[in-house]
């Protein structure tokens, strides 16, 4: 990822007062890597299979790839794993017939991993109930107070009714998903969807109808048209304008601008030494801009990945005047609720119902700047203990239980705090602060 050095603002964290870039760019590799046990599949793929994985390994760590998703990443795991170099990577879940197949390299950080098994599945026309195939969730943080919320799917694969009713099922429950957990974030969801916009009875348009996720390739390729004929890519493609069934759907937020600027079939980069493929699929390519939002930013986060999701951003981005005109928490032990009513009389309110509540009123000139939090753990799980929160005239509001694992968030120069995101329960888990211009 390059991130723009002439455009920068105060560290929306603080966390050693660095300075945080406000734009930049990543690419974003989805690839099957045909990793099924080769007596149950040879995936009609020249040459041993961990010997490819090898090369794949190889060919990620040379190419270095930003954000990389791959699927039927089964028994050769290991072998991938052996000659790639990224920072961060998840664990396997286990090879046939234990795991998901489904991994993530990547150059950036991210929170709150979690897979999710599919709810329906068919055995059809193959054997896609014998594994626990379905998605997993992660929020990437491209840089300090930029994250996008990156899911990796494998949908079940065959035409037959059986595997068009689960597939449709399968593409539903992630859309479903977005829209609880993803609420107010951008968005980015690539892998292996074993679909075609010609077999409509998958509803593959559900991501751009739902939840507001624009298909790179139809965008970039075909001019936003969506194909009625099918067409059928070879591999290695010499072409990006046919369709293969990886894709890659995303989407911006008020937070963060996001724009596709190309789109390719990488499969020409993935190739044996006497130039046989890899895989039985194209993987597919997506380089990005991104630039944080011009009315709305946030925090990173503070806590633990716990509780239900929740986040101001959309109401907030609704209005126009935004300002905290008083601020309203609760605690005893640990820091039970958050909230604050902004100066249109928009109420804004998260966590429990317990604790021993403290207001703040703001004088009309006066802003919510600055917010000490401390976490701890209660009953095995990091969640919020105590907050303090510091206006522009230096006036303090305090809740819960102080800890010796704090960190401060201060809004950048000429900015507020306006509202919240994080996750909840009977008290808060997760925090981080929206901001807004002053």
């Amino acid at each position: 990822m390059k991130s723009s050095a002439v455009n920068v603002v105060l560290s929306t964290a603080l966390v050693g007062k660095s300075l945080a870039a406000t734009s930049g760019d990543f690419n974003a590799l989805a690839m099957n890597v045909a990793g099924l046990p080769a007596i149950f599949n040879g995936n009609e793929v020249p040459g041993d299979k961990a010997t490819n994985a090898r090369t794949i390994g190889s060919k990620f760590a040379e190419y270095g790839y930003d954000i990389i998703h791959v699927q039927e990443d089964f028994n050769y795991h290991a072998n991938i794993y052996e000659t790639d170099n990224h920072k961060y990577r998840t664990a396997t879940s286990g090879g046939v017939p234990f795991g998901s197949g489904l991994n993530t390299l990547a150059n950036f950080d991210w929170i709150d991993y979690t897979r999710v098994k599919w709810d329906t599945c068919s055995d059809a026309s193959s054997n896609d109930c014998l594994t626990p195939k379905g998605f997993t969730f992660m929020r990437l943080k491209v840089d300090d107070g930029v994250y996008v919320d990156c899911y990796n799917l494998h949908t079940d694969a065959g035409t037959e009714d059986g595997d068009e009713t689960a597939r449709n099922s399968n593409l539903a429950q992630v859309a479903n998903y977005i829209d609880i957990w993803s609420t107010g974030n951008a968005v980015l969801v690539f892998g292996d969807t074993n679909s075609r916009y010609t077999r409509t009875a998958d509803n593959i348009t559900i991501y751009s109808s739902q939840n507001g996720l624009t298909d790179a390739w139809l965008q970039l390729v075909r001019n936003g048209v969506v194909p009625t004929e099918e067409t059928l890519c070879d591999n290695p493609s010499a072409t990006s304008y046919c369709e293969t069934v990886d894709k890659l759907f995303y989407r911006g937020s008020a937070l963060v601008n996001l724009q596709a600027t190309s789109f390719e079939y990488a499969s020409p980069k993935f190739l044996q030494s006497n130039g046989s493929i890899l895989s039985d699929h194209n993987p597919i390519l997506v380089n990005f801009t991104w630039s944080s939002g011009s009315s709305l930013r946030q925090s990173n986060f503070f806590g633990g990945p716990h509780g239900t999701w929740f986040s101001d951003v959309t109401t907030l981005g609704a209005k126009t005047g935004r300002k905290a005109a008083t601020l309203s928490f609760s605690g005893a032990n640990r820091l039970d609720s958050v909230g604050l009513t902004l100066s249109d009389g928009t109420a804004l309110k998260h966590g429990g119902t317990g604790g021993t509540a403290a207001t703040l009123t703001l004088g009309s000139t006066e802003y919510w700047t600055s917010a000490q939090l401390c976490q701890g753990q209660k009953d095995s799980q990091t969640r919020i203990f105590y907050i303090k929160a510091t206006t522009s005239a230096g006036k303090t509001l305090e809740s819960g239980t102080s800890t010796s694992d704090c960190t401060t968030f201060t809004a950048p120069t000429g900015w507020q705090i306006v509202g919240y995101l994080g996750q909840d329960g009977d008290e808060i888990d997760q925090l981080a602060f929206v901001y807004a211009p002053q």
